[in-house]
Parts: C-alpha cells; structure tokens; sequence
C-alpha cells in the first residue's frame, strides 16, 4: 500500500488515465511467441526446424488497424534472435524492427517483448527470425492487419480467409546453410518447395516419393475466399497458380490493387498477395495447388515444386493428371516484367482511413534525392566471399544505431553510404545512407547480379513505379507510371535489369535497406537509412522503450535476465505500469 501511495505511483497513475483518455479506442492486441526447436519431416526426411509455440509454420497472428501490438518473444533457441514484421511501418518506432541495425539481439533463453501500433494499416504481411539464417529454417507466420468495420472492402465480404506460405525449402538446417556460405560456397538447388510447412501432395510417383504429408485446404462450392499468399522462402521465385480457378488480385502487402484476373502470378522473396477465388468448378475431383520455381531450368528443377490440393466439401475424387502448366516465357524475358507493372493500385478504394489511397498525387512532387543501388554478383573481399550494394558489403554495427546516437557512441558506423556505385575495389563497411526527414526520394535497384532478387525497405511502403531491362539512365524517368503505380515494401528486381521506387521519408528513425535474398543479404548486400528530424522537437519519434536491450559498446548497460519460463525484460515497475495503462483504458472505455 505504500507503494501505491507513493509521489512516484500517483505520477505513474495520472500518465495512465490521461493515456487511457488518449488510447480507449485503439486497444490492445496480446501475443505470446516461444521459438523452439523441435523435429519434422516436411520433405520426407526429419530434420530440425525453427517452431513457433510448437507449430510450423508459426501461428497468424490477427490484428486490426491501430491495435497496440504486443508481442512476447521467448528465445528457446541456442542462439541471439530477432523477428522482423517486414512491410509492419513501425510509425515513429524503428526501435521495434527486429533488425541487428536498429535492436540489440534477444539472448538464447531471454524474453523481449515487442510493443508498437499498426498505425493506419491493413493488409497481408508475415513475421520471420531475422538473423544469421534462421528464416531457413522455419520461425515465420502470417501477421494480418484487418480494417476495421466503418472502413468498406472495396470487394463484397468473403466467405473466407485462407492463408497459404509458400517458400524453397533445404533439408540441410539453417546452421549446414551458414556454414556452407561461410565457406564461400553456393547454397544450390533447393529441395523442394513447401506449401503451409509441406511437402508436395504425390502428382507424379518418381519425382514425389511415399510418406510426405501435404497441405489440403478446403473450401465449399459457390462460395469466394480470400487467399492470402506469402513467398517466405530463402531466394528462389515462385509462380501461384490453383488449377481451373482464376486469382482475382486484390491486395498487395498493404494496397488494394485493381482487380484483375490472373490463371498464375509469380511471387518473389518477401512478397505477400490477397486474391480472391470463386469456387466455381464442378466436383468431379480436387484440384491442385502449385507453387512451382521461375527463371530456371525446368527439366533440372522438376523435383522442387510445391503441391497442395484444393478439396471442395463434395468433391468425388481425388486430383490427377499433370500439373496446370507455367508460364511459357522461356524465350520472352518481357512476360514477368509486364505482369508485374500490370499490378496497379486501386486509388479509388478506402485502405486504413476514409481517404482513396489515390490521394497522394506522387507522380507531380519534385525528387530531392536520387540513390542508384547496384548490385553485383558475390565477390572475394579480404580473403571472404562478400555481397554488396555500391561496392560496400555492409556489417552491422555492434551497438545499434539508433542507441549508438542516443549515448553518443563514436565510430559505431558512418553517414557516407555512396548515392552511386564506388569506382574503387569493394569494401567491408557500415555505411548508411544520411536521409533528409520529408525528403522524396527516387531509389533506383540495378541488379547486375545473375539472380533475380527482392528489395526491402522497412518502415515505409513505396511506389513501384517503372522496371525495364538493361541499365538506368535518367531518361528512363520517362517510363515511369506517375499515376497509379502499386504501393508496396519488397519489390521485384530482374537479373540485368532496374527498379525504380520513389519513397516519401515522413518516418523517422533507422530504417533497414536490403535484399530479402538469404544468402546474399547474409553476405552483406544492405544498409540502412538514417531519417532524423532536425527540429528534434520529440513528437516525430518515440524514445527507446523501457526495456530496451543494449550491447556492442554498451552492454555494461544491460541488467543480466534470468532465464526461467517467467523470464521478463520487463520490470516490474514497467509490467505494472502496462496493468494499469490496461485497467484504466478498460474503466475509461465503459464509462464512456
């Protein structure tokens, strides 16, 4: 009782009425995520993967447009953990990106809750472990932000929501994978391909073997479902497609599209797709699901395509024959690309707010930065097999910058990240790129690498707005759609070809650029932004939480977490704190 009479608790209690007052409509979401390690056979074979609360793939996550997030991580890893929300903004709170640029890393044994607000968002995204390799292995789920009720879908309620993880998938763990980068080696072919954690349903008994279990999603007649598909995989394209069934697009990580009907729509790293499908076939038997490899040699990669079976309630056998064909495109590179830029935003639908997404006239704001990020092939950097971006194979700081800035540590990393390629031989470096807050920038992704590859950029969604073979020049701006290109996180970049995005820097903090390739970002291929604002007037961005995790040089800091089942970064000052922050909002909601 003493306590609760404190000066130091009446603060406490007056911040939690007046953030009750301020907060009773955005309510809490609770989550709880323990990574483990536990046994499966996805491709036939047991191996080890990466489980979330028992379950591979973890579990959706369901949230609703401006939810307070809040997500205890439990690490029962044998190693430093991380999990990212890619395409999740993160609204004035890079702290909570789950990056080594921007977090300090979750100790094997350790709790770290992640709090932040899916500020005016909806949409399809997943979650994934970020560090050393780990997305290889498993720890990933689907995390969905669902608009809330006065905001209309701009399509007639589905009848359902599916959610289908595709992804390239190696029997060998993603420690086997680590090393064999470490050793300057390729990863290869990949196995197979999974689709929600499984193996291929056996279409074809040579290639698909006996005792794989497979994904069956069922569905009734007549009725339209929301699919939901995330490509989670380590770099390999996929191409979706559900045999006799038209995908109508409708959503892409956060923008509705125009609606439009696809037979099959590639899917590269990183990239997540609402479609809606009609079950308007007969029942005669199933159907398949495929996810099959893009821009490699069939007849060498027939064995790595995912196979799953859409069962209607009454349906009279089972799917047979061969699989629906891909696309025909191995002599015309244009195919993928014009699929691509046929994705157009809907500017006339609602997204999170009442306002049309198409409000945002971007094609007529003036460029203030231009940044050509080039990428190369891996190359030998001081004895070591490096990726890298402008020639800088980067490496992340010990002490994340964003702490790094905030005690002042020198020499945690440098502001001189190049706007175009060095002339001078590649280096290792930490180098990031110095943003002007509420600059409009033009970031141009060339890839001179022989793969094809996926950007990220965490913290914003940007505006997709021209691709084409060969290289950039800036008469190239001529072809760029300045209307209604989609809005998206992870875009696309074609083996000798360019990207071009343009992307608002109305986010402050320290935000993460790279591929979402594995195995070359492993080796280096990103960098972050910088994105302060100079009135630092503190309304821009939110400080470092409360439980903040410090290390690199300021790991005296950090206070040593035991690490039973209970275990918190928490304090109990700070646990107490959220309790009432969650009472009052509760008392305040039902008096008013």
């Amino acid at each position: 009782m003493a306590l609760l009479g404190s000066p130091w608790m009446l603060r406490l209690i007056h911040i939690a009425l007046f953030c009750s007052l301020c907060f009773a409509e955005d309510p809490y979401a609770n989550f709880q995520l323990e990574l483990s390690y536990i046994t499966a056979s996805p491709l036939g074979v047991p191996q080890q993967v990466i489980a979330v609360n028992g379950t591979f793939p973890g579990p959706t996550l369901n949230v609703t447009t401006n939810d307070n997030v809040v997500v205890n991580v439990k690490n029962k890893l044998d190693e430093d953990l991380l999990i990212t929300w890619p395409g999740v903004q993160m609204r004035r709170n890079s702290w909570e990106d789950g990056v080594l640029g921007t977090n300090c890393p979750i100790p094997a044994g350790w709790n770290w809750t992640y709090q932040f607000q899916v500020k005016d968002q909806i949409g399809s995204f997943f979650y994934f472990p970020s560090l050393n390799l780990q997305r290889a292995g498993g720890g990933f789920g689907s995390f969905i932000i669902t608009n809330r009720d006065i905001i209309p879908l701009p399509f007639k309620t589905p009848d359902g929501d599916i959610v289908i993880i595709i992804g390239d998938w190696y029997i060998r763990s993603h420690t086997a994978l680590r090393l064999a980068l470490d050793a300057g080696n390729d990863l290869g072919m990949p196995d197979g391909v999974l689709i929600n954690g499984k193996g291929p349903y056996q279409y074809n008994t040579t290639l698909v073997p006996d005792g794989v279990d497979y994904e069956t999603i069922n569905v009734d007649p007549g009725k339209t479902y929301r699919i939901r598909v995330h490509n989670v995989g380590v770099s390999t394209a996929l191409n979706f497609r559900i045999q006799n069934h038209n995908l109508l697009l409708a959503e892409t990580e956060g923008c509705y599209t125009m609606q439009q009907n696809y037979t099959s729509l590639d899917i590269y790293v990183g990239q997540s797709y609402s479609f809606l499908v009609t079950m308007d076939q007969n029942a005669s038997s199933d159907y398949y699901i495929v996810a099959s490899a893009r821009f490699v040699n069939q007849s060498i990669w027939q064995n790595v395509t995912g196979v799953a079976i859409l069962h209607y309630s009454n349906s009279q056998g089972k799917a047979a024959g061969p699989l629906p064909d891909p696309p025909n495109d191995v002599y015309d590179k244009s195919y993928a690309m014009n699929q691509a830029m046929s994705i157009r935003q809907n500017g006339s639908a609602s997204g999170a707010r009442p306002n049309p997404q198409g409000s945002f006239h971007y094609g007529s704001i003036n460029i203030t930065d231009t940044y050509i990020l080039s990428s190369m092939p891996p190359v030998v950097i001081n004895g070591t097999t490096r990726t890298t971006l402008n020639g800088i194979s980067f490496v992340n700081p010990d002490t994340p910058i964003g702490l790094a800035d905030q005690y002042k540590v020198q020499g945690a990393y440098k502001l001189d990240f190049p706007s175009t390629s060095l002339t001078g031989p590649p280096r290792i470096d930490r180098s990031v790129i110095n943003a002007t807050y509420k600059g409009f920038i033009e970031v141009v992704l060339q890839n001179n690498d022989t793969v094809v590859q996926s950007f990220h950029i965490s913290g914003y969604g940007f505006f997709v707005v021209g691709m084409a073979y060969g290289n950039w020049t800036e008469n190239s701006r001529n072809s760029y759609d300045k209307w209604d290109a989609i809005i998206r996180s992870t875009t696309q970049v074609f083996p000798g070809a360019w990207t071009a995005v343009l992307v608002s820097l109305d986010n402050v903090g320290v935000w993460n650029l790279r591929t979402e390739n594995l195995d070359r970002w492993y080796l280096g291929q990103e960098t972050y932004m910088r994105i302060v604002n100079p009135k630092d007037d503190n309304t821009t961005a939110l400080p470092a939480p409360g439980n903040v995790l410090y290390c690199g040089a300021l790991a005296y800091l950090q206070t040593p977490q035991k690490t039973s089942s209970s275990a918190s970064t928490i304090s109990g000052q700070h646990r107490l704190y959220l309790m009432l922050l969650v009472l009052f909002s509760a008392a305040i909601s039902v008096l008013c």
